[in-house]
């Protein structure tokens, strides 16, 4: 699935994929910018003590003087803000915003396709599952504020890192529907034809997370996804599952008027209907993490570090914060007194109890929602 404007969507699984168009960027051979010995250097540090130091890191990137990004819609977790700001801070970096509303294999399937190219992407925003496939095209890199990212969001090797996330939630027109108190209101004569899942749960980031948000509070764990799975089935067997792509303009026209998604991306559409509200179920919550990696053939190596360095940096990461979502510094920044506090407090009460997938957990889950859900859900 791709990212779509407002309700961006991330492919979590291995798929099949025709690369489109849009993805078959121009096949001009790389040449070496800056120093070439700056580059061959970036290329391989593993952090910025490894480099040497952030002066020595922006110059080298400024010398490179482009950074290529892919799959970052600008209405995702405020992702604009964070492109325009780095393009103030570092206006000898050129941006090329590569197709912002592919996927996740779509970012790696392009990096395979754009070797050795200098348009091949610089770094990755993507998945776990997708991310835990590719680790081979990654290039290992432990940012400075390493230490504080919570282990188990990030790999101990630095081939990726948990960057910003958020809870499953619930959103609904609150003019026509009343406010889920539970996971089961959803499967009752109210909710007929009105709950819409945010993709297909074997290529969509956030439909695997609300078939993992049924699975906890249908009294099963992420070790097995078939109680979520069975939940959705007894949905559509009830008349109220919808078979139809999430979009900011379905949310608006009423098409879609229950949604499970991302608590940052449903919280997106208040201000396209105002009759719009979010609910984050009681009882277990479900919370994910997308993953900042950099492409071990990155044509600019010395910018994909700097970029890397710049979004776990308390400015960026309360940038996250503004768009809703939950930065991975949060609560180290929270200690340390350099979290936005009014962004902080209106975000939505997290839950007293919730789950994270492991690495591990997610490729089960993938496997299983290949194998049952299209027949559960037919």
């Amino acid at each position: 699935m791709q990212k779509l404007s407002n309700i961006g969507r991330r492919v979590i699984a291995g798929v099949a994929i025709t690369v489109s168009s849009a993805l078959a960027l121009s096949a001009c051979s790389a040449t070496p910018t800056g120093s070439a010995s700056a580059a061959s250097k970036a290329a391989t540090a593993t952090s910025l003590a490894s480099f040497g130091t952030m002066a020595e890191l922006e110059a080298a990137a400024k010398a490179e003087g482009a950074l290529n990004v892919i799959a970052l819609p600008r209405d995702w977790a405020n992702y604009g803000e964070i492109l325009d700001l780095f393009a103030k801070t570092y206006p000898e970096i050129k941006i090329t915003e590569q197709s912002p509303d592919a996927s996740s294999a779509e970012e790696i399937q392009a990096a395979k396709t754009n070797a050795g190219l200098d348009t091949a992407p610089d770094v990755f925003d993507l998945g776990l599952a997708v991310t835990r496939q590719n680790t081979s095209m990654f290039a290992p890199y432990k940012v400075a504020k390493w230490d504080e990212i919570p282990a188990n969001l990030k790999d101990e090797t630095g081939l990726y890192t948990g960057d910003y996330g958020g809870y499953m939630s619930v959103g609904y027109d609150s003019a026509k529907y009343p406010a889920p108190t539970s996971l089961d209101d959803l499967l009752g004569a109210k909710y007929k034809g009105a709950v819409a899942l945010n993709g297909d749960p074997t290529q969509a980031g956030a439909a695997f997370a609300a078939v993992g948000l049924a699975t906890v509070q249908s009294g099963g764990t992420l070790d097995d996804f078939t109680p979520g799975i069975d939940f959705f089935a007894k949905m559509k067997s009830a008349g109220n599952l919808l078979k139809v792509d999430v979009t900011t303009a379905t949310v608006a026209s009423g098409e879609t008027p229950v949604v499970f998604d991302w608590d940052y991306l449903n919280a997106a559409h208040v201000k396209d209907k105002a009759t719009w509200k979010v609910t984050i179920l009681p009882g277990t919550g479900y919370a994910a993490y997308y993953n900042q990696a950099i492409n071990a053939s990155a044509p600019h190596p010395a910018a994909a570090r700097l970029w890397q360095e710049f979004l776990y940096s308390d400015q960026a990461q309360n940038l996250w914060l503004k768009g809703g979502a939950r930065p991975v510094r949060m609560e180290a920044m929270t200690k340390a007194g350099t979290i936005d506090a009014a962004l902080a407090a209106k975000l939505p009460t997290a839950p007293v109890n919730s789950v994270v997938p492991t690495a591990a957990q997610s490729d089960a889950a993938g496997k299983l929602l290949g194998e049952k859900w299209a027949a559960a859900i037919q």
